[in-house]
């Protein structure tokens, strides 16, 4: 089937034809048989003036335009190409309007031929990448792109990219297309008739498409190799010098740090010895492999797994990918390391095939998710969420497939010997290193069955991070959505979805069990109304407090039963007890069904009796929110802190509840420490003027060996600290002058430094009022800004942005204190705006404030002075990442220097050169210092 394509890209003086937007550039290449066989591009003069910031942008001016051919005398030609063609864009939704409002301008007819979307194409050939723009798919695919905005490049970029997409299509076999077909007829593009063309095409030439897949109950998976635990030559080493020995001569450029080696003993000597240890790494020591050696030369001798524990899932990746194969190179036996996340990483097959079948109630995103997910599947082996990039209705929809211990049928599961979470557990079993994290090491600490294998020994990296995620984990939370969602599943009499109820009613009626719809849905229907009047009813009550808003935005308030208002708390009390009744009601009647419909599991399928097993998860789910509900709203335990958040532009509704206990120090160190032969914790934060007592404390560490490793790094020629002295003190003005005043300043900094800058704010309202008044300040082509929560985006895709663009400023909240990792020219200059103490009306922070005023301590010294310390350094180990990086910090907040405990922090950092004065004589030591 030789299909011609036309691929089109405009440019435009803005987004909307509707707003009288017109097109200023056109380009169009014709691609058949693979081949790009036609080009033709031209300026367009759009009768009106072209906005600054799309001369910016596309490098497009008036002069450019004031020439060129109006669209209605182009308009035969490219009338002419697009004939009998598929009209392709990178984005169809915005080019086809504008190209359809210009061709009825002109007296023709809108385009009403067949489209592709590369975007959607993409999406679904390609489900695991991280962005879509046509600018980044260049680079990752190497298509020739040399001017991006400018229509004649973005056309012939998107003209290779679909032929590589063609190329893709073409290698998937036949079920998977035969099964992607009428997912296909509900999207954007017209890609169903090219799917048919090629399933016709594969059916008349039968042929083993199979090779490296797997074949299971009509879905094709990746054929996974079974582990081969016996390796053919065991040589031991008996220590990790020789394997040192060994790194130098694998790797030329590889300079043995003293640091690393010094690492390496310790740990050696702590796992041998049955002793556990905290290890203060500087940046640069290479703490992942001054671990890792001795942990696996270890795991071999005695035959136990290493488990080692990160905080973030970039940590996991890069020891998976870059660490743990070099680790392969230099030991001369085999080994296995595997990474073990919890259950809902995984997609269940059982319930993914279940829902496949279902496609009548399907919206857009769900029908995209479902096909991504069945091209994903002939590709992926671990099968885990964090490999795909779903559009947002995808990710509810993964609530439904993901795995699940309260729906699992385990090995009655047809499923089961390819069970994405059960062989993840299984390969952790044979593994010699497993790479978790930390709330799965928590929960398998408080788990009947055991998640992890049975280890004795652990490294726990990023370990700042340990009392923050047990208190997390070992508290809970509750929101109106979460008993929302539950209560949609379990019934609705909502004709636009099919909920799980409907599918198990269908069971009912087929074994003959008498039932009505009104007894499940009109109890669901009344728990739903009393849910939303309960959420409601606390928010209404949170906003009324006038509470300040966190960091990023939030509204946060400290729940305590006995100095709430009397006459809201009573009608609270009233409605969680109807909520309860009508919980407990539902789910013996739900119950009582099922028992009856159990006695007939003979003559049910696999899939019905899979349904079942789902229903009753969800019913377990709802009795375990009812649970938790009543016990923050209704018990007043001491030593719990319990608090309300909720978004005062929200819906009504929008409130969520959680609880943690105030102090785990007594829990880990029975229930984790004790029982553990030896936990190394490592991180480059944690020390309070060189000591540990902090750390410890909060973690219940009695006892444990305490290394400080200094970084390689010479802080005194890579970096300094400049603290301005004529800027005021936030207190003495309103937020609305400091952000003003901090913006000028950021605006000078960022034009000695061409950008390169990551500015660090405690507060998000702050973020907000600086970024905008940094934008007023500068025109559009003089920085690309970046600010968290204003830009869409994750911290991962707002930081690789900020690597991309030129003469960048990024703005930034709490979580780009630390873990982002911007190495070379790309960041040259830190900003810190104040101080990284938390909020004192921070409801864990308060909680536990009062427990250290009742133990007669200081909660400022004990508590909020060093977590915000160790926030700062971390905050600080942004700038310098490697030997070659070189950069200057600038402290806005004058406490640093004025107060007593301000010496704290810097005498904290590395030593590091400090300069302090006013801006102006800083701006020029700062512009020598860079030259």
């Amino acid at each position: 089937m030789n299909e011609r394509y036309v691929v089109i890209d405009l440019e435009t003086t803005g987004h909307s034809p509707k707003n009288g937007d017109r097109i200023i550039q056109i380009g169009l290449v014709v691609v058949k048989n693979r081949i790009i066989t036609e080009r033709f591009s031209s300026y367009v003069n759009p009768n009106k003036a072209i906005p600054p910031f799309i001369t910016s942008l596309t490098g497009i001016s008036q002069s450019d335009v004031e020439e060129a051919p109006l669209f209605e005398e182009i308009a035969p030609k490219i009338l002419q190409m697009m004939d009998g063609a598929y009209l392709v864009a990178h984005n169809i939704s915005f080019d086809l309007p504008f190209l359809n409002a210009e061709l009825t301008d002109s007296g023709y007819f809108e385009w009403r031929g067949t489209t592709l979307d590369t975007v959607e194409l993409t999406r679904i050939l390609m489900p695991n990448l991280d962005s879509y723009k046509l600018s980044q798919l260049s680079d990752l695919l190497s298509l020739s792109h040399e001017n991006p905005h400018q229509a004649d490049s973005d056309a012939e970029a998107t003209g290779n990219l679909l032929i590589q997409l063609l190329e893709r299509l073409d290698t998937l076999p036949l079920l998977p297309l035969q099964r992607l077909h009428p997912l296909l007829l509900g999207l954007k593009s017209d890609l169903a008739d090219i799917v048919q063309n090629k399933i016709q095409s594969k059916m008349g030439h039968l042929e083993d498409e199979t090779e490296g897949l797997d074949v299971y109950r009509q879905l094709v998976l990746r054929k996974i190799a079974e582990l081969d635990s016996e390796s053919d030559v065991e040589t031991e080493i008996d220590h990790y010098e020789t394997v040192l020995e060994q790194l130098e001569k694998t790797m030329p450029s590889y300079e043995k740090r003293d640091g690393q080696t010094e690492m390496m003993s310790n740990v050696d000597y702590a796992l041998s010895n049955g002793e556990h240890a905290l290890i203060e790494a500087g940046t640069g020591i290479g703490k992942s492999l001054g671990y890792l050696i001795p942990g696996l030369l270890h795991a071999k001798k005695t035959g136990r797994p290493l488990v080692v524990s990160t905080h973030t899932i970039q940590l996991q990746e890069q020891l998976l990918d870059r660490d743990i194969p070099l680790l392969k190179k230099l030991v001369p036996f085999d080994f296995e390391a595997t990474v073990l996340k919890g259950r809902n990483h995984y997609l269940c097959l059982r319930k993914f095939e279940q829902q496949l079948e279902q496609l009548y109630e399907n919206n857009y995103d769900v029908l995209l998710a479902k096909a991504q997910i069945l091209v994903w599947l002939t590709t992926t082996d671990e099968g885990d969420i964090e490999e795909l990039n779903l559009p947002s209705g995808g990710q509810l929809f993964w609530h439904q497939i993901k795995s699940d211990s309260n729906s699992c049928l385990n090995y009655k599961c047809p499923w089961f010997s390819k069970c994405f979470y059960h062989r993840s557990k299984r390969k952790s079993m044979e593994a010699e290193i497993v790479i978790t994290n930390h709330a799965l090491l928590f929960t398998d600490l408080v788990n009947d069955h055991a998640l992890l294998p049975a280890y004795k020994e652990a490294v726990i990296d990023e370990a700042h991070h340990l009392e923050d995620v047990a208190s997390d984990h070992f508290g809970q939370q509750t929101d109106y959505f979460s008993f929302h969602r539950l209560l949609e599943r379990l019934g609705s009499d909502d004709q636009s979805m099919v909920s799980l109820w409907e599918k198990y009613a269908e069971i009912l009626s087929q074994c003959e069990i008498k039932f009505t719809k009104k007894s499940i849905i009109e109890p669901l229907k009344e728990l739903k109304f009393e849910i939303d009047q309960l959420f409601s009813m606390i928010k209404s009550y949170v906003v009324s407090k006038q509470r300040s808003k966190s960091e990023v935005g939030k509204i946060s308030y400290r729940f305590q039963i006995e100095e709430a208002d009397a006459t809201w708390y009573n009608d609270v009390k009233e409605i969680v007890a109807r909520v309860q009744m009508l919980i407990n009601d539902f789910i013996r009647t739900a119950q009582k069904l099922m028992k009856e419909a159990q006695l007939k599991e003979e003559h049910l399928t696999v899939q019905q009796k899979g349904i079942l097993v789902d229903y009753t998860g969800l019913l377990n789910r709802l009795d375990e929110e009812k649970n938790t509900l009543a016990h923050m709203l209704l018990s007043a335990n001491e030593g719990e802190v319990c608090w309300i958040e909720t978004d005062q532009g929200g819906a009504r509704n929008a409130a969520s509840l959680y609880n943690q206990p105030i102090d785990i120090s007594n829990r880990l160190a029975s229930d984790f420490f004790a029982k553990k032969r030896s936990i190394i914790l490592t991180s480059a934060t944690l020390t309070i003027r060189n000591r540990f007592n902090y750390v410890m404390d909060r973690l219940g560490i009695d006892d444990a060996l305490t290394i400080q490793l200094q970084s390689p790094f010479d802080y005194q020629k890579q970096s300094k600290i400049l603290i301005p002295t004529d800027l005021p003190m936030i207190k003495d003005v309103s937020t609305a002058d400091y952000s003003a005043t901090i913006a000028e300043s950021i605006y000078q900094i960022a034009h000695i430094t061409d950008g390169r800058m990551l500015v660090l704010f405690t507060s998000y309202d702050m973020l907000k009022k600086t970024y905008y008044r940094f934008k007023e300040l500068s025109e559009p082509e003089d920085f690309s800004l970046i600010g968290q929560g204003i830009d869409s985006g994750s911290r991962a895709r707002l930081t690789k942005n900020f690597k991309q663009m030129d003469r960048a400023v990024l703005f930034g909240t709490s979580s780009f204190w630390e873990g982002v990792d911007i190495p070379g020219n790309d960041l040259s200059c830190l900003v810190i705006v104040r101080l990284p103490f938390t909020p004192p009306d921070n409801p864990v922070m308060e909680a536990r404030s009062e427990q250290v005023r009742i133990e007669g301590k200081s909660p400022f010294m004990e508590l909020s002075l060093p977590q915000a310390i160790i926030r700062f350094k971390q905050g600080f180990g942004r700038l310098v990442r490697t030997t070659a990086d070189r950069g200057a910090v600038f402290v806005f907040d004058r406490r640093i220097v004025t107060t007593k405990y301000g010496k704290m922090f810097i005498n904290s950092l590395p030593d590091v050169p400090v300069q302090k004065g006013h801006m102006d004589d800083l701006l020029d030591d700062l512009e020598h210092w860079i030259d």
